[in-house]
């Protein structure tokens, strides 16, 4: 009877807990933007999942007289992780990509789910056992099915906003959305953890839930703080999703003007004198020391140099034979290397974010790749590393 009640105990726990956290994302506010109305379709998926959980919580505590209440538990665990599964990546793929996922997948994904959830809940009521342990099996095998898929697109997702965040920053901006990854990573281990559970010995139910309130309350408060500092995504992942029928229309217009010879030799001037103009002020953004700036876009940088970002890369490509973003890498590390020689006092740390780089290790796998040792064994040996054996 103990055992029960400590199972009990915990189930009102995680109830109380997925309650609350749901009321917290609903009351929190994101900026009314295009972009931010998929945030906060996101965050309202989130808090729906949390409600989700907090009802099939209370309806096994309402349950909570049967005899087999551990295998009821059990099962009802198995189903709040796979709405779980569903609704949080949903979630995540679409603050990556907006329109990766449109939301009548998601519903006929709920209404599958919520159908063989209804089937496996009866089934448990039922009177047959044998009907009951193939509605079980068969509920996770469409489990494991339903995950795997998910992950697959999870993946796709995750690769094309990383492609993202480098077309529209010019420095390595992963670190600033690996925690989508690992918070999916982390979702998809505990949803997947109690397939394990559920072959078993029993009475591992209160661990398992123990562990699921865990998740939820560290999943939440990294979403949370993403809300607060969204502006990185927001910025990448928005200019693609509405500037991208703009350009279209931009490259059909320039080819039916770029129509003809006279055309075309008028293009060539036109290319040639941008590019004596973009040198000219590459040479003062340099002296300006202007590329110590992060958190810049192609499109910021462009501007402060008087050109477009296309005009800017095509530029690099004839001109330099390297891109923008490993040429201004260049001529940070460059910096970073003589401000360790000459301002000894000075953390390495600082010595990275004044040359440029806006995340640590960025700096110090950058500074190691192009230099060939790490920044403090360049400043111990005095910018001579080649002699230390």
């Amino acid at each position: 009877m103990s055992r029960i009640l400590d199972i009990q105990f915990i189930q009102w726990t995680a109830m109380t807990v997925s309650l609350t956290l749901a009321i917290v994302l609903l009351l929190i506010n994101v900026p009314r933007t295009e972009y931010a109305k998929k945030l906060t379709r996101s965050k309202t998926t989130i808090a729906t999942n949390f409600m989700i959980g907090a009802f099939i919580f209370g309806y096994t505590l309402y349950h909570h007289e049967i005899p087999d209440y551990e295998d009821f538990s059990a099962i009802t665990m198995l189903i709040i992780t796979a709405f779980s599964s569903i609704t949080m990546s949903y979630s995540l793929i679409n603050l990556m990509q907006p329109r990766y996922i449109d939301s009548s997948r998601l519903l006929i994904s709920v209404f599958i789910l919520f159908f063989v959830s209804a089937i496996l809940t009866e089934s448990f009521f039922g009177e047959s056992r044998k009907l009951f342990r193939i509605t079980t099996i068969a509920a996770i095998v469409l489990y494991v099915f339903q995950n795997s898929w998910l992950i697959i697109i999870f993946d796709k997702a995750y690769r094309k906003s990383l492609d993202l965040l480098e077309k529209y920053y010019d420095e390595d901006e992963e670190h600033k959305v690996k925690w989508i990854r690992f918070c999916y990573i982390l979702t998809m281990l505990t949803t997947m953890f109690i397939l394990i559970y559920m072959f078993l010995p029993k009475g591992l139910i209160k661990i398992y839930t123990s562990f699921y309130i865990l998740y939820m309350i560290y999943f939440a408060s990294n979403f949370i703080s993403f809300l607060g500092s969204h502006k990185l995504l927001l910025d990448a992942f928005g200019h693609s999703a509405f500037t991208e029928p703009a350009r279209t229309r931009r490259r059909q217009k320039s080819r039916r003007k770029g129509t003809g010879t006279d055309a075309g030799a008028d293009n060539t001037d036109d290319v040639t004198g941008e590019f004596a103009a973009i040198e000219t002020a590459l040479k003062r953004w340099v002296n300006e020391k202007k590329y110590r700036e992060y958190d810049k876009s192609r499109e910021e940088v462009a501007r402060a140099l008087g050109t477009t970002k296309e005009m800017l890369q095509l530029y690099f490509t004839e001109k330099v034979g390297l891109d923008f973003r490993s040429w201004r890498t260049d001529l940070r590390i460059k910096d970073a290397k003589q401000m360790l020689l000459d301002q000894k006092d000075t953390s390495i740390n600082l010595i990275g974010e004044m040359a440029g780089f806006s995340d640590r290790s960025n700096f110090h796998r950058q500074f190691t790749k192009l230099v060939g040792c790490s920044p403090k064994k360049w400043r111990d040996t005095a910018g001579h590393p080649e002699l230390i054996m």
